[in-house]
């Protein structure tokens, strides 16, 4: 009996010491049972996505952003994927070599291009012919529009749309052969100025004549179309607010001031701040159209020499470069105009 017992007891606390080591190795166990596995993560960030914001504008305007994704797709394969060919501008390119395998350079092509006696020429030319063509270009198209607007004879309106909008849809090249038609030496102009007694001009041939030229010809293309999107926002304005202003006694030019151009101020802050940013973006087709050996030293510009370096010399890697750096300039004005209009005008793009 004595021995049954003993066993007894030997047993009990064998089960009580086996117990507390059961528990122990049951902790563990329990703190990872505790922990939610990955697809309960994904489940919970699935419904906050879907209760936020974002998902309640997706799901109220998810048919519109359908439209979307053609345009997505387009912008991403035709402008980000060829985006890696930037890498060149930091090697010694030849065309046919493996632009992920070249022969890096690091910044060479770009201290060749600062210490270049072309520097400061061509950055002074491709900012005069900007800057005089923004100063000139950008308010002319808010003007046509408010005239436009105001003018009350729709067909008058209607005509005068045409003609300004018509010389949009003229090519690059046919203007260039007007403007030979007109200011050639045996042009129109050179013809009336011999009959009034004077002496033909040169306006190919002379440095004065072609930012004149260049800039006044692209306004009379581009001013009638680009004055479409101010028609539309002065399309928006209430009624009932010049009415309110006529019976204060507003003169047209007072409810212009003081009703149209508030009502498309911003508007106008997001087509400043886009001018801005593409301001050293002047392409080089008809600067190349127009350039000649006697203007040449007021026609070269940025575009213009990339294109010569990299079609005509076979400079890939260089061009390149200098193409950067003049992106690089135009993303710090287009930072810079947006930032300025977000505290000034509370307008920006981002």
């Amino acid at each position: 009996m004595e021995s049954n017992s003993y066993q007894d007891g030997q047993v009990l606390e064998s089960e009580e010491q086996a117990v507390p080591a059961s528990e122990a190795e049951s902790e563990p166990n329990a703190v990872q049972a505790e922990k939610p596995s990955f697809k309960v993560r994904v489940n919970e960030l699935m419904k906050r996505i879907k209760y936020s914001n974002f998902g309640r504008n997706f799901r109220k305007n998810w048919t519109y952003l359908l439209f979307l994704i053609p345009a997505v797709v387009v912008t991403f394969i035709f402008a980000y994927i060829p985006m890696y060919g930037l890498l060149i501008a930091f090697q010694d390119f030849v065309p046919g070599d493996n632009i992920l395998n070249g022969a890096w350079i690091g910044f060479d092509n770009f201290t060749e291009f600062f210490e270049n006696y072309v520097f400061w020429d061509l950055m002074g030319n491709t900012f005069l012919l900007c800057i005089l063509g923004f100063i000139i270009g950008f308010p002319l198209p808010i003007l046509v529009a408010v005239m436009l607007h105001t003018t009350k004879n729709k067909k008058i309106t209607k005509f005068l749309q045409t003609v300004f909008n018509g010389p949009h849809f003229i090519s690059l090249v046919v203007l260039v052969g007007m403007l030979y038609l007109f200011f050639g030496r045996y042009g129109l102009v050179n013809n009336i100025i011999e009959s009034a007694g004077g002496e033909r001009y040169m306006f190919f041939l002379e440095k004065g004549a072609f930012r004149p030229m260049y800039i006044l010809s692209s306004n009379w293309q581009d001013f009638g179309w680009s004055s479409i999107i101010y028609i539309a926002a002065l399309s928006g304005v209430e009624q009932s607010q010049h009415e309110a202003a006529q019976i204060d006694g507003a003169s047209r030019v007072q409810r212009i001031l003081h009703v149209d151009i508030p009502a498309i101020m911003p508007i106008i802050s997001v087509m400043l701040i886009m001018s801005i940013g593409g301001l050293m973006g002047v392409g080089y087709e008809k600067v190349l159209l127009l350039q000649t050996d006697g203007n040449i030293g007021v026609s070269e510009i940025i575009a213009t020499y990339v294109y010569k370096q990299g079609i005509q010399n076979a400079r890939a890697g260089y061009a390149t470069a200098v193409g950067l750096f003049n992106s690089v300039i135009n993303l710090v004005l287009l930072i810079i105009a947006n930032t300025a209009s977000k505290r000034f005008s509370e307008n920006s793009l981002f």
